[in-house]
């Protein structure tokens, strides 16, 4: 009787004993909804929002066309089927990736798209700039449309488009990179340039922008470096993103920045046109030789990870010594 009572006893510790290892496993299994899309998957699909509700799209797509978003696609390593144009009119700083990659015209008219034979295709909310309809280009390749949020943030189309390609690693350790970027480029500016104040003017043709704080690179300038806005920069505020008008020299005689950021492609008129003007000559970054011309202004003119990159490497060539 003995005997049996140790071996009941035995038995049930080990019932038990299994139980405990089996809610152990099912407690380290993390049951969260996560996308899976890398190359030791099994998952063919995944699974997320869009500006059209949820969207299923094919894992580890090839030929992917996402026009004037290929910023984030080549960070992410991925080289598009097309890039974005208007007739010869490319993203320049990207050119370096994608010399030799066809274009395709800004509102995407449906037999270039078709010619392309694109796998999965990337669009921005607005559908009224394109040629055709949603269906249109459903009918080609499954088709994603991007959220207003992540249209807007560059940040968020990493993040978003880890998820499409399965390289959500790869995107993490992309910001997590550029953050340490931001923080070594503002730490060396604030020693080499103080308290002095930049601005940026773009020269195209023989008129004149002023980038207002958030419009383009100021963005990255004034939020993420920390360089310090003159007084009319101020004024203006922020930018209203469906327009933008040009400003007049007259008007630039108020800018009192210590350094000026004069984006201009090589022998555009609005340069020589500010050498010939006494009221811009009278300005302090003027007066000082502190017109500092930038003659590739696709990287300021946008945005993306790619483009502050660039655009913090041009700004530590000029002002950090």
């Amino acid at each position: 009787m003995k005997m049996n009572m140790k071996t009941s006893r035995l038995f049930l510790a080990l019932i038990i004993c299994s139980l405990l290892l089996i809610i152990s496993a099912c407690g380290n299994n993390d049951s969260s909804p996560e996308p899976k899309t890398d190359g030791d998957s099994k998952s063919t699909e995944v699974t997320l929002d869009s500006a059209m509700g949820e969207v299923t799209l094919p894992a580890n797509a090839e030929k992917i066309l996402a026009p004037y978003h290929e910023d984030a696609l080549l960070a992410l390593g991925v080289t598009p089927v097309a890039k974005w144009a208007i007739g010869k009119t490319v993203q320049d700083y990207l050119e370096g990736d994608m010399k030799d990659i066809p274009t395709i015209e800004w509102n995407l008219p449906l037999e270039q798209v078709l010619n392309h034979e694109p796998g999965l295709i990337i669009l921005e909310n607005n559908m009224d700039s394109y040629e055709g309809t949603l269906d249109d280009y459903k009918k080609m390749a499954p088709t994603y449309v991007m959220t207003e949020e992540t249209r807007a943030d560059w940040r968020k189309q990493i993040e978003t488009f880890g998820v499409i390609l399965g390289k959500e690693d790869e995107a993490k350790k992309l910001l997590s990179d550029y953050e340490e970027k931001v923080e070594n480029a503002r730490n060396q500016l604030a020693e080499a340039v103080g308290e002095e104040t930049v601005a940026i003017i773009w020269a195209t043709g023989n008129q004149f922008f002023l980038f207002e704080q958030n419009r383009h690179s100021a963005e990255v300038l004034y939020s993420e470096l920390g360089l310090n806005q003159p007084a009319l920069i101020k004024e203006i505020g922020k930018a209203d993103a469906a327009s933008w008008n040009p400003i007049s020299v007259e008007k630039l005689s108020e800018l009192d920045a210590d350094h000026v950021f004069l984006l201009a492609i090589e022998g555009e008129q609005g340069i020589q046109t500010l050498e010939n003007s006494s009221v811009w000559q009278s300005t302090p970054a003027a007066k000082n030789g502190n017109v500092h011309i930038i003659k590739d202004p696709s990287n300021w003119t946008n945005k993306g990870l790619l483009a502050s990159q660039k655009t913090i490497d041009d700004v530590l060539s000029v002002l950090v010594k």
